[in-house]
């Protein structure tokens, strides 16, 4: 005669990432929708803008992607250490955090960083300070749902 014994398996708090992984893996995958965003919509900026912030003339594409995708998963590391920090769970959460992050990028980098840097190394196309651009808004604000949305779920 057999005998079965149930065997209790309970859900386990664990997680697979660690904050500032989830937020690495997060802003990859942010970084490369605003790439594409980028490459579509306004290609000049990945190809000639982004390369330039690093004295790269011309047209740099191969250039203006490394360096963005580095900035995203670097960014991306910074989310998931305020996330992981702030105790903030769930997807609901971690996707408006990730919007707010986005907006808040977006104001600090691209409309007053990014124009004051290109001025300094003497880009010919720099654009005016504040560069308030409703598209540039749009793929920060993309960037950080899809990073808030991924740390979401794989922490």
């Amino acid at each position: 005669m057999s005998t079965e014994t149930p065997i209790e398996t309970g859900s386990s708090t664990e997680t697979c990432f660690e904050p500032w992984q989830a937020g690495l893996i997060g802003g990859i995958a942010g970084g490369l929708v605003f790439g594409a965003m980028m490459s579509l919509l306004m290609p000049s900026i990945i190809e000639v803008g982004i390369p330039a912030l690093y004295g790269i003339e011309g047209s740099a594409g191969l250039a203006g992607w490394l360096i963005h995708m580095v900035n995203s998963a670097v960014l991306g590391v910074v989310f998931g250490v305020i996330v992981g920090a702030a105790g903030l769970t769930g997807t609901g959460r971690t996707v408006g955090m990730g919007l707010v992050y986005g907006i808040v990028l977006w104001i600090a980098l691209a409309v007053l960083v990014m124009p004051v840097w290109l001025g300094a190394v003497g880009f010919p196309m720099t654009p005016p300070l504040p560069n308030v651009d409703p598209m540039s808004m749009m793929g920060h604000a993309v960037y950080g749902v899809v990073l808030g949305a991924v740390y979401a779920a794989i922490r």
